[in-house]
């Protein structure tokens, strides 16, 4: 018997998903416009990005991950042992030959640059050559046309269900039902508490900017614009994003956003070095520093949030990441 993701979809949509109590194979999934057929759970797997790992993690698969790779944050502590067994291909985008190496059935990716028309890993078709499937995360493809390159154009404002649907289909993949039901469980009860929070602050007209990174001190910002995962994110805190435009990290001025003026300003965490300013520290400097930056009432005030670089990304750890900003804000007092 086959399950049809349309009908698995329709599940989440709800709160409280209910799951099948049972994965009958050979079970077919629509992913990401891609027809995945599953004759049995796999055994063996490779996640490139954090947040396809974090939530194999999560579900109790760290068994079946044979290697992982892209990583923006240390792992969280709640999987540091489990992860500690699992050999770390690269930081960064791993090759090819080194993924195969690890003799996988499946390939999870965060990002469709990484395994795409044409990733920077490898291709669908070339995966399959070898009898490999290859996933990716729906909160890459969902609303979003990645046919444009690099981060891709987002049609739609990120939501949830994305995330939702990663959940589902890895928890009926891999026949752990019970294990996604309580995962979801606790997201959602994390994140409606977190909203909850917010709402009790009864912050009024609340601005924020949201930096990412930057090539260097001397370069332009890395911001979060309003149909990304940070947008969305402060949109459902009832913070007022000061980047107006849709794009997901457009590239700003800090003319402008002293221009915009927001009451606080959050700062991305992280361990990858790609760039200078990913390092949040280096960020930190410039705002104190900056002859422009420093005249922002947010510096001035001190009302910078550092906030964990995964936990703005489309992963599990959005909970967290709105936890964060939330305590934060009432720790401000902000009177308007």
């Amino acid at each position: 018997m086959k399950y049809e993701m349309l009908a698995i979809s329709a599940l989440l949509l709800s709160t409280g998903v209910a799951f099948a109590d049972e994965t009958q194979y050979p079970l077919t999934i629509d992913n990401c416009g891609r027809s995945l057929t599953f004759n049995a759970a796999p055994e063996r797997a490779v996640s490139i990005g954090q947040a396809s790992t974090e939530m194999l993690y999560e579900l109790g698969l760290a068994e079946r991950v044979a290697g992982t790779a892209v990583w923006f944050t240390d792992v969280s502590p709640k999987y540091k042992a489990v992860n500690d067994k699992v050999e770390r291909l690269a930081d960064n985008t791993p090759s090819f030959e080194s993924v195969l190496a690890k003799k996988p059935q499946l390939v999870t990716s965060q990002y469709e640059w990484y395994i795409g028309p044409e990733g920077s890993v490898g291709t669908h078709e070339q995966f399959e050559g070898f009898g490999i499937q290859s996933y990716t995360m729906p909160s890459d493809c969902i609303g979003k046309d990645n046919s444009t390159g690099g981060d891709g154009t987002r049609l739609e404002s990120f939501s949830m269900d994305s995330i939702y649907q990663g959940i589902t289909q890895f928890s009926t993949i891999f026949n752990v039902q019970s294990a996604g039901q309580a995962a979801m469980t606790s997201l959602q009860d994390r994140y409606n508490k977190a909203i909850e929070q917010a709402k009790a602050l009864d912050a009024k007209d609340l601005s924020a900017v949201v930096w990412f990174s930057s090539p260097d001190q001397d370069s332009d910002a890395y911001v979060a614009g309003q149909k990304g995962v940070p947008g969305f994110m402060l949109k459902e805190l009832g913070i007022r994003n000061v980047i107006e435009t849709d794009e997901e990290w457009p590239i700003v001025g800090w003319e402008t956003i002293t221009k915009a003026n927001p009451d606080i300003i959050v700062l991305a965490r992280m361990d990858r070095r790609r760039r200078t300013m990913d390092d949040y520290k280096m960020k930190l400097e410039f705002l104190k520093n900056d002859p422009v930056a420093s005249k922002l009432d947010a510096v001035v005030n001190d009302r910078i949030i550092i906030v964990d670089a995964h936990a703005i990304q489309p992963s599990i750890r959005i909970a967290s990441g709105l936890e964060t900003i939330v305590n934060a804000v009432q720790e401000f007092d902000i009177k308007k």
